[in-house]
């Protein structure tokens, strides 16, 4: 470990020696710190964190994640262009120490800068939450300041329904081959609308086992939160129904009738407490006044979130995925700069960063089957060539973007949800030691390779 920390330490000397560390603490100073204090929120507690919480860990994350990239690829790049590696590498110092050094004094840079500007914004978050109305400071105590988990209906097995449906129509009526294919899908979507489309006057039941939980959430504070689309546009644009909350057929139903109620979007009521029955299951119950079908998408879920753990624990969690994010860009700029020039490397790497955050424009593409779009009189795709290279180049960069997106901790914390340490253990796994591991293998196996005594040890 001693010619690791040694490679760490003159990494962290470069770092000051570019006045890279008091450039990012002034930018970060003035991120987190004035602007917010010139930006006014509505009053409301979304608003205050909208502000003070999602935009300034956003604008931590970019600064912090193009920092890192722009010095993981100069910090090796430039070092090996002024021959300054050759005095490091002649020593009993392996390529690999080298490379890991280097990471580990970029992610320790990384560390205090983020610990820093996470601890600010959470300093001025409790101080500013005090300047908010009586009413707003508990809406943000019980559904932001806290971590929620949740509980979900288990989702229908909708293949087996099928399946089942399908061999009844077989055995009835035959169906020719060619035929069977498009059959199944259209049971398929009778079935998946059995169980989300809520016609008018029709209930919709939602049952939620708590099991032993329920003993953990008895005096706090629960919410259910759902989300739903409407199959026709009333005038208004709104909706009206009611929920039945409790055993069904019991004295122990409360009612509570919501007004108003947007489509395509979320909402979040508080529920009664100790609504549960002998076995912790949890009875929630919909019924639709309204003159269209309501459709309750099984993938959005609806759910009834409770309090799990406090929100500084959680808040720390969050900054420490951030940390593996930015341990994946330390990787991706020190393996560009294991092979390639600076001004080279650092091209590379935010085209790779700027083509990731295009993962909206690949998806489509993906879906379509064509990089150049379907003809509509054939209805088939262009170039087949370009096709072939292309599509699994982008769905092999959809699934490490989805890998990255998997995890997003201000999400997370700006509507209050539990980052539990075994999600924390997970996203480093994969952001950091598979994703950051492959493209440490690269990364070493280039150095390792490289003439560094060559004259002009260029790319």
């Amino acid at each position: 470990m001693k010619p690791l920390w040694a490679i760490a330490k003159l990494t962290w000397k470069a770092a000051f020696r570019y006045r890279l560390f008091w450039a990012l603490a002034a930018l970060l100073l003035v991120a987190v710190v004035a602007l917010p204090l010139l930006l006014r929120d509505d009053g409301t507690a979304r608003g205050f964190i909208q502000i003070l919480l999602t935009y300034n860990l956003s604008i931590i994350t970019a600064l912090l994640g193009l920092a890192t990239l722009w010095l993981a690829c100069g910090i090796l790049a430039r070092d090996i262009e002024d021959c300054q590696l050759q005095m490091i590498a002649v020593k009993p110092v392996s390529s690999w120490q080298i490379w890991l050094g280097k990471w580990l004094g970029i992610m320790m840079l990384n560390a205090l800068l983020l610990a820093l500007a996470g601890g600010s914004v959470f300093l001025i978050l409790k101080g500013r939450a005090k300047n908010l109305p009586p009413d707003q400071q508990a809406v943000l105590r019980n559904e932001i300041f806290t971590a929620r988990a949740s509980v979900r209906e288990p989702p229908p097995d909708l293949n087996d329904m099928v399946n089942r449906v399908f061999r009844e129509r077989l055995a009835q009526t035959p169906v020719p081959v060619e035929e069977q294919a498009m059959l199944r899908q259209s049971l398929y979507e009778q079935a998946r609308a059995g169980v989300e489309v809520v016609p008018p006057d029709f209930k919709r039941r939602w049952e939620l086992n708590f099991g032993l939980r329920r003993h953990l959430v008895t005096d706090e504070p629960m919410y259910m939160r759902f989300k739903f689309h409407a199959a026709q546009t009333n005038l208004t644009g709104t909706y009206t129904g009611r929920f039945l909350i409790g055993p069904p057929g019991t004295e122990r139903v409360q009612s509570r009738m919501v007004e108003g109620l947007a489509p395509d979007a979320f909402h979040e009521f508080q529920i009664p407490n100790n609504a549960f029955d002998e076995q912790g299951k949890l009875t929630i119950e919909f019924i639709n006044w309204n003159d269209s079908a309501l459709l309750f998408p099984i993938e959005d879920g609806f759910e009834v979130l409770y309090r799990e753990g406090g929100f500084g624990l959680n808040y720390v969690r969050g900054l420490l995925i951030l940390l593996s994010w930015l341990g994946f860009l330390a990787a991706l700029g020190l393996a560009a700069g294991s092979l390639l020039s600076f001004p080279v490397a650092a091209f590379c790497s935010l085209s790779l960063l700027v083509v990731a955050l295009s993962s909206g424009t690949m998806a489509s593409v993906v879906e379509e089957g064509t990089v150049t779009g379907l003809d509509h009189e054939t209805g088939q795709g262009g170039i087949a060539w370009l096709d072939a290279i292309m599509l699994p180049l982008f769905k092999a960069i959809l699934a490490v973007v989805g890998l990255l997106e998997g995890y997003s901790p201000i999400d997370a914390l700006s509507t209050g949800r539990s980052i539990t340490w075994a999600g924390l253990g997970v996203a480093w796994g994969q952001i950091v030691l598979l994703l950051g591991g492959l493209l440490a293998v690269l990364g070493i196996l280039t150095l390792s390779r490289r003439e560094l005594a060559l004259p002009h040890a260029r790319s």
